[in-house]
């Protein structure tokens, strides 16, 4: 049986993203996207390069990270299922580095879901992240069943 990648090397694994597609018909009114509109499929590293740019004390969403790369490859959208998926890929990765005694590993806690929601598939769960961004100013509070940094579009970065 074949060894496991391990989150790290999932995050290196580029599979030969970025890349450029027309939508289909099939692809067509999700995302808000019509047929004949471009999606770009970003590759794990430059969702991972954003995450890791944000600063402490600041904050940015899934949303904004998708925006800002279908503007870089000028776009009409950023495919919202690989970045979901590589943002998570680089939050794991992350966990596994500082586990192995890196220091200067992504600060996916700051990389929060539309309406500023934390996400609770990320490593350390809601609690971990919540500790995390409350240590950095941020003030977190409960929603339903979701939680949610307050004020979070006062934090977000720019690039």
């Amino acid at each position: 049986m074949a060894k496991r990648k391990s989150w790290q090397e999932k995050l290196m694994d580029s599979k030969g993203l970025p890349k450029i597609v027309n939508v289909t018909s099939k692809m067509a009114g999700r995302w808000g996207a019509k047929e004949g509109d471009t999606v770009v499929i970003p590759s794990p590293l430059e969702v991972d390069e954003i995450m890791r740019k944000v600063p402490r004390g600041k904050l940015i969403t899934i949303n904004e990270i998708r925006s800002f790369l279908a503007k870089k490859y000028n776009a009409t959208i950023c495919c919202p299922i690989t970045t979901g998926i590589f943002a998570r890929i680089s939050a794991e990765a992350s966990a596994e580095a500082k586990a192995e005694g890196k220091k200067n590993v992504t600060p996916y806690w700051r990389t929060l879901k539309k309406g500023g929601v934390i996400n609770e598939k990320y490593p350390g769960g809601v609690e971990y992240q919540k500790k995390l961004l409350e240590e950095e100013g941020h003030k977190v509070i409960k929603k339903g069943k979701k939680y949610v940094v307050s004020d979070f579009e006062k934090h977000l970065v720019e690039f």
